[in-house]
């Protein structure tokens, strides 16, 4: 929870709903000048934006109701408008980044960034693999060295490697390390304890933000866990009373998110010159779902779009007719917050105190 002062502070910004929602700007709305030259994004549906539509892949949504609220429409963004990365993006005053994998990402389309993200992506290789092809964090940053490798032609060795430094990589993973691989029954994982597992996330994580770090990049926001266990979709497993999140489920976030603050330390301490940032996702959606009405929610425990219990036993699907009151829900479907609720973190992890995202915010970085 935030601490007394912070909190209300944040209650006057978000007490009226569609301030919030007015407030994050959007693509077309942007500042004269960008606060950074670029934005990198790596990560899973939480932030793609496009990039498993041209995978052969079960884990899409370039359909209708998706993107019911964005002004492309169903773009391949899992919730009903902008995404965590466009709102953030939009905040540091660029426009949307185009999805690695779409043919027409070359040239000077790169310049401003690139979205790397990937839906069933996880931070190990196997994660997702039961819904088809992806790109794991691994192949991301693969992908992030072939865009590098075209920004090499497009500008001098100096002024790439100024630009690296002055842009910024936003890093939203882990959520599917767990949802579709450590919790799935037959797991090759189901042997470790939460805590021996969230050890060997964080140690292939830390694998590929130093590959980051070696190519270039020195602003990194790196994204903690969500209480999974509050999701429609966990809300439906049956694994806890009705009305209740699966306690168990996030519990075991607990050693990840603990563990990747502590990285975050390490990796500042280490690499003089870079910033390394820890965005407090638990403690966002916790403070959400502990009083849900001074964020302007009204329903927390269900989708807007699914069905079956909390409509989270099957998610969104093909023209479905979503809920009419959409900024009043927290989640869009079985797995992913809505525009609203991306729209709460975003704020919070561009303007938030250290509890929020630490050891500086979003902007304080951008400043650097």
């Amino acid at each position: 929870m935030l601490e007394e002062g912070h909190r209300w502070w944040w209650l006057w910004l978000v007490g009226v709903h569609g301030i919030l929602m007015a407030a994050v700007v959007s693509s077309d709305t942007l500042v004269e000048s960008p606060h950074v030259p670029a934005m990198f994004v790596f990560g899973d549906s939480l932030v793609d934006d496009g990039n498993n539509n041209f995978l052969s892949s079960m884990a899409r949504s370039n359909y209708y109701p998706y993107g019911c609220d964005f002004s492309g429409g169903a773009t391949g963004r899992f919730t009903n408008g902008r995404t965590v990365a466009d709102m953030l993006g939009a905040l540091l005053g660029l426009p949307y980044v185009p999805a690695f994998a779409n043919p027409t990402t070359v040239g000077s389309r790169i310049l401003g960034g690139v979205n790397y993200a990937s839906a069933a992506g996880g931070i190990l290789d196997e994660t997702g693999q039961n819904l088809g092809q992806r790109y794991g964090l691994s192949q991301q940053v693969v992908n992030f060295e072939i865009s590098l490798n075209e920004l090499r032609g497009m500008m001098s060795a100096t002024n790439l490697t100024q630009y690296l430094a002055k842009s910024i990589a936003i890093v939203v993973v882990g959520s599917n390390d767990y949802i579709n691989n450590y919790l799935l029954p037959g797991s090759l994982y189901s042997s470790y304890n939460p805590r021996d597992y969230a050890n060997l996330l964080l140690n292939r994580f830390a694998r590929q933000i130093v590959a980051l770090h070696s190519v270039g990049l020195r602003k990194l926001m790196l994204a903690g866990l969500g209480p999974l266990g509050c999701i429609p979709n966990q809300r439906a497993s049956g694994r806890a009373p009705r009305g209740r999140c699966v306690d168990s489920v996030n519990e075991m976030l607990g050693s990840y998110n603990e563990g990747l603050k502590s990285l975050v330390d390490q990796l500042n301490a280490r690499y003089q010159g870079a910033t390394f940032l820890y965005a407090n996702t638990y403690a966002v959606f916790g403070d959400i779902l502990n009083d849900p009405a001074s964020y302007g929610f009204k329903v927390i425990d269900t989708a807007c779009c699914g069905l079956g219990r909390n409509q989270g036993q099957i998610t969104c699907l093909p023209l479905a007719m979503p809920c009419a009151n959409r900024n009043d829900y927290l989640f869009w479907d079985a797995f992913h917050p809505t525009e609203a609720a991306n729209a709460v973190f975003a704020w919070r992890a561009y303007l938030g105190p250290p509890n929020d995202c630490y050891p500086i915010n979003l902007q304080q970085m951008a400043l650097l």
